[in-house]
Order: C-alpha cells, then structure tokens, then sequence
C-alpha cells in the first residue's frame, strides 16, 4: 500500500471507514493482554527449576578451593562465580566482585558511596554544589530513579541506533567538572534494543574527563539475552577498552543473571579495575560479612561454565522469539511502508520500540481503552511525572503507580488533590526509608499514606516500587498489619 501522504483525501476517507470498521471488528474480540514489560514468562521460570535440585542437605557445600560456603568469608565471591560473571561479561575474573540478587543494588551502592564517601578518595559527592549525570534518552527509569533519588541532576543524551549521541557525550565529559556519570545500557538497549558499536564504545573510553572521579555506569544487563544463536549483536570489552585508551579506572560494568534464572534470586557481578574494586571492598567490609555463596555454588554447578549459560539462554530465545516475530510481523504487515510509525526489530533483550507520528500517542492509547473499556489500564512510571499524570489519565489510565514519596514533586497528598477524583494511585509507601527503618516508621508512614491518600477510596495500598535489599522482614509484615489496622472507612488517622 502506499504512504499516506501519497494519498489523496478521498481516498484518506475510503480508509478510514474500512478501518472503523475493522476497528469494531476488533472491539468485539474482548481481548484480554497482560502487556506487563520485561517480565519473563512462567514458562521461562520454569527453565530455572532445575537450579533448586542441585544441592540439598547431603551435598558438598565446598567451592573449588574447598571454602565451606555455608560459612562466613569470601568478600569477593567464590572464585568460580567470579569466572562465571566474568565470562558473560567478557573480561578478566581478578576484575570482578560478585554480589547478591540485583545489579540493581550494587548501581544504587555504588551511587550512594559516592555521594558519601566521595570515587577512590576525591571529594564526596554529597559536599559540592553540583552532580550531574548524563542520561541517555529514551533509557532505563530504574537507572533515572537512582539519580533522581540523590536529588542529582540529569541531562538528556538521544539515543541512536549506534549508542548516546557522542558527540554531546564528550562536550559534556569533556569540559564540565560537575559531570561526574553517565548510564549506559549497551547492549539491546531499555527499550529500543540498540547495541553500542565499536565506534561508540571506543570513543567512550577514550573520553577526557574534567572530573577526576567521572565513571561510566555500564548496566550489561542484556549482555546474553540473544533471540537468536546464528544472529547475535557483539560488543567490544568497555574494560579493556578503557585500558587501551589510558582509562582503567573510568568504568563501572553491572550484570546479573536476573532474566536468566529466576528475577530476585539470581546473582549479580561488578567489574571495573582493581582501584575500583579495592575502594568497593573498603566499604563491603563495614557494610556486610559476605554475599549468598551457597546461591553462587548453586549457579556454577547448574551451569558448570559460560557454554552451559548460552545454552540456558537459547531455551530463553526458544520462547520469547516467536513472540517478537508475531509482534514485527503485525506491524510489517499493517504498518509497514505507510509513513505514519516506526519499530526497532532487536536481535536480542526484551524490548520492541514503537514510535508513532507526533502527537498520536494520546488517541493510539485511548483507542486501547475504548476497545476493552472493562479492562483497567495500569501505568507504572517511576519518578518525578507529576506533570504526566492528567495526559496519562486523559488517554484512560485508571492507576497509576509507583508514586514516589521522595521523589521530586511527587508529594502524594498534592497529586491526591489533584488527581484523586480521577485515577486511583497504587504505591506511595516509601521504600527507601521508612521500610528500611524501625516498626514506628512503617507505622507512621502507613499513617501518613492512608490520611494523604486513601480518603475518599481510590487508593490500593502498596510499597512504592519493589522492597530494598536489607528491608526486614517483619518490616513487610508491619505494612500491612498497619494497612489492615488504619485503612478501614471511614479513614480517621
């Protein structure tokens, strides 16, 4: 078919009612679709299983170099963690530290030592006038919601089908001592499913930092998660990159193997140089008595070495590659050399990044909404958007979650006043202090949630976002025995 533009307008209405009516067509389906992003299937967990056989109450606990890893000690992780970790990030063991569940921990630590502690003995963070981060666009809100937290300012890099627009990267970089980060998520990128190419990757290690303590935060999140075995995106080793180019200490590398076995349950590695690693072991030391090692023998004897973990991986791409086919083949076929959108077609991860012409995006969602209006859309967005939330709810959002408490802006008492007649706010239990805090906390933050926003209903009592590490379990049980206690109607607390 030809570009709507080529079309005249006769022809522009004739459309339009053949697509009305296909329209209808569809609305009488009643589709029900979970569209629940980046969140592996019961079937994938299911691949995992086999994980939970490996060691049971006869098994040797005892690593390779016979560490009791029922016991206390190995800060760094057992050495053939560290190898595993090591190969699917493609660097060296001696670089890496293993840690617990979550990548997404050692990022927010990492972020947090240097706000207090100051990079490798340079000024803290939290004494200067100004951090700013360089944030490539579109990317991943967990990674924002960090930096946001820290009330450090952001700047938007674009994004390109090659990696972050270089150019702005190294005028920033380069010539602004507050800059002292950038994410990168560099291979089949949160949510376009680009991979950095070699040229970005060298250009980024060979950056001139005006800030002694810059780092790359390189979130290999995706670094395995290939559709295909014959058709793979590659990246250069950002570490021996660096290296070459005369900048060992200037990276961070993250991965774990959360969307490999099971999400919450995995393991998760830092790599960097050895001044990075021995400055994080600093503060290890007074912040833990080591990782799970008993859950790192139990990945390294179900995978045995990186062959076992691709192999694991190709099941993966056995599930979720028709699915991505199904999804590029719908919009080839009904969109496709049209001139009105646009998708990224991913050899890996877990996105498809759809761009509409300007200014649809509204209709595009409010046309979901009309054709399953006993479906309740629930939007999760992290972070300061407080100004998105009456165009959310004009396109038939009905909640909205996670609401921040200490994020900018995101006072919740205020959005209930200013939204509260219209959607119904999920979340708003701050996570990051008062669930981590003393029983009178989670009491007095329940208090304040249910007064702020549960007057009236339209509120669903939840944590504002998943639970931290190191949140006590009785805090859990508190939240919602307050919830239970405080949360009856009328509200009068």
């Amino acid at each position: 078919m030809k570009a709507y533009s080529e079309l005249t307008k006769e022809e522009l209405l004739q459309l339009k009612k053949e697509l009305d009516a296909a329209y209808e067509d569809a609305k009488k389906k009643g589709l029900q679709l979970d569209m629940s992003r980046g969140k592996p299937s019961a079937e994938q967990l299911d691949m995992s299983m086999g994980l939970l056989d490996v060691l049971n109450s006869t098994s040797d606990c005892k690593s390779e170099n016979g560490t009791d890893c029922r016991n206390y000690g190995v800060l760094e992780g057992l050495w053939e963690a560290r190898v595993l970790m090591a190969d699917m990030m493609d660097t060296k063991p001696e670089n890496v530290i293993v840690f617990g569940n979550a990548s997404l921990n050692i990022m927010f630590d990492t972020v947090s030592r240097s706000m207090i502690k100051g990079v490798c003995g340079s000024t803290p963070w939290c004494k200067l006038d100004k951090v700013k981060f360089l944030c490539p666009v579109p990317g991943y809100d967990r990674h924002f919601a960090i930096t946001e937290y820290f009330g450090i300012e952001m700047i938007n890099i674009p994004m390109t089908e090659d990696g972050p627009d270089m150019d702005l990267v190294e005028q920033y970089v380069n010539n602004d001592p507050a800059v002292k980060g950038i994410w990168c998520n560099p291979k089949y990128s949160n949510p376009q499913g680009y991979t950095y190419s070699d040229e970005t990757v060298r250009r980024m290690a060979a950056l001139k930092p005006a800030a002694e303590d810059f780092r790359i935060y390189w979130d290999n999140a995706y670094v395995i998660h290939h559709l295909y075995e014959d058709k793979q995106a590659h990246i250069l080793d950002i570490i021996s990159e660096c290296e070459k180019a005369g900048n060992p200490d200037m990276v961070y590398e993250f991965a774990s193997t959360s969307k490999v076995t099971f999400p919450g349950s995995g393991i998760s590695a830092m790599a960097s140089s050895q001044k990075n690693l021995e400055w994080v072991k600093k503060s290890m030391t007074i912040q833990t008595i080591g990782h799970d090692k008993i859950n790192q023998l139990r990945h390294v004897r179900y995978f045995k070495d990186i062959n076992g973990l691709n192999a694991h991986m190709m099941k993966h791409a056995a599930s979720i590659r028709p699915k991505f086919q199904a999804v590029i083949k719908a919009l080839e076929e009904e969109l496709g050399g049209l001139g009105i959108a646009s998708w990224t077609n991913p050899l890996g991860g877990y996105f498809i990044s759809f761009d509409a012409m300007e200014g649809c995006a509204k209709a595009i969602v409010a046309k979901c909404k009309e054709a399953a209006p006993h479906i309740k859309i629930f939007l999760h967005s992290c972070g300061d958007v407080h100004d998105l939330i009456g165009e959310f709810i004009d396109c038939g959002v009905d909640v909205m979650n996670p609401i921040q408490p200490l994020a900018n802006n995101m006072n919740s008492a205020e959005l209930k006043k200013r939204y509260g007649d219209r959607v119904t706010f999920h979340g708003a239990i701050d996570i990051q202090q008062a669930m981590l805090g003393s029983d009178e906390d989670v009491k007095n933050e329940v208090k304040r949630v249910m007064r702020d926003v549960a007057k009236g209903g339209g509120y669903i009592c939840s944590p504002a976002n998943h639970l931290q590490f190191g949140t006590p379990p009785e805090n859990v049980v508190a939240l919602y025995r307050y919830a239970k206690e405080y949360g009856k109607y009328p509200i009068n607390c």
